[in-house]
């Protein structure tokens, strides 16, 4: 329902765009070309390019997932007890290539599976910190410096594992309300057919919030001006948590973000890792698909909390390694 709502909204500002651009004319194109709506325009299409590849393999996942695995293959798989499958969720997040946005619709479809919350949530967080795609990206953006892939692999490991532990001492099952999406093949339904409908619930869902996570992005990054950064540059801790800060609004991809971190030559090591560490997991388009798929009580609570680990995780880790 509410991503038939948000299709409903796009729908209706496309139609005002349409109606005003043919009132104004050339005077709203000129505009639209020009200054704080060119480079709002070029962020906001910028991050839900770069998003949407990555939203789509995640819900091709999620729809195999719900389709074509069945339910007894988790079970097999985690280990009974929720303590011991927290870490090894965390740690099956190496394996499998993709996007913050691609771990979201996965997360949801492995707890309709079945799967304890609190696993789903520590592969949901290290999935895109620390698969293959992003850990080679950080080497090649830190050439001469290869600590710092050890260093992103260890902090965003320790993130997730410490935020899936603490889901099970803390969490309430209430702060989860999954959208009643398909959960497995059915007796008599044919596969195909379910992973038809799987696939389109997911990414119908998840996309109108990555469009409304990206708009935000993009209005973080034309409202704040650049020189502003620079004031926080020389003092060690501050800069730490201005990145961290930066890397919520900024919403790279993770497979990405190690470029950026490189470019920011005036931050301490750890600040970057910071970035690093803090943007897969938590940034303002991944905040508003958590608020789709989950609710918006889970997705405040459970990102403010994960900033603050990731933070620390990567203070500890980078005064020791870097």
């Amino acid at each position: 329902m509410r991503a038939g709502v948000v299709v409903a909204l796009a729908g209706c500002a496309a139609a005002l765009v349409g109606i005003t651009s043919v009132l104004l004319g050339p005077e709203l194109v000129l505009w639209l070309n020009t200054g704080a709506a060119a480079a709002w325009r070029t962020v906001f299409i910028a991050i839900v390019v770069q998003g949407v590849p990555f939203l789509l393999l995640g819900t091709l996942v999620s729809a195999a997932i719900s389709a074509f695995v069945p339910a007894h293959v988790f079970t097999r798989v985690l280990p009974r007890n929720p303590v011991l499958a927290v870490p090894v969720a965390g740690a099956a997040g190496v394996v499998l290539p993709g996007c913050e946005c691609a771990s979201v619709p996965v997360a949801g479809s492995l707890m309709r599976r079945g799967v304890t919350p609190a696993a789903a949530l520590a592969f949901l967080l290290s999935a895109p910190a620390i698969n293959p795609i992003v850990l080679v990206a950080t080497y090649v953006a830190f050439p001469a410096s290869p600590q710092m892939v050890a260093a992103r692999l260890l902090a965003s490991l320790a993130t997730s594992v410490l935020m899936g532990w603490l889901w099970l001492t803390v969490g309430r099952p209430e702060w989860l309300r999954l959208s009643k999406g398909p959960t497995g093949h059915a007796p008599g339904a044919g596969r195909l057919e379910e992973f038809r409908l799987s696939l389109q619930h997911d990414f119908l869902h998840a996309g109108g919030f990555l469009v409304l996570g990206s708009a935000a992005a993009a209005t973080f990054n034309v409202a704040v001006p650049h020189s502003v950064l620079s004031l926080f540059s020389d003092n060690p801790w501050l800069s730490v948590l201005m990145l961290a800060l930066l890397a919520v609004v900024l919403a790279v991809c993770s497979e990405a973000d190690a470029f950026v971190a490189a470019s920011l030559t005036g931050f301490s090591p750890t600040a970057r890792l910071a970035f690093m560490v803090v943007g897969p997991m938590v940034d303002l388009k991944l905040i508003a698909l958590q608020s789709g798929t989950f609710s918006r009580a889970f997705a405040f609570r459970f990102s403010s909390v994960t900033w603050i680990t990731a933070v620390l995780c990567s203070a500890g880790v980078g005064w020791w390694l870097l």
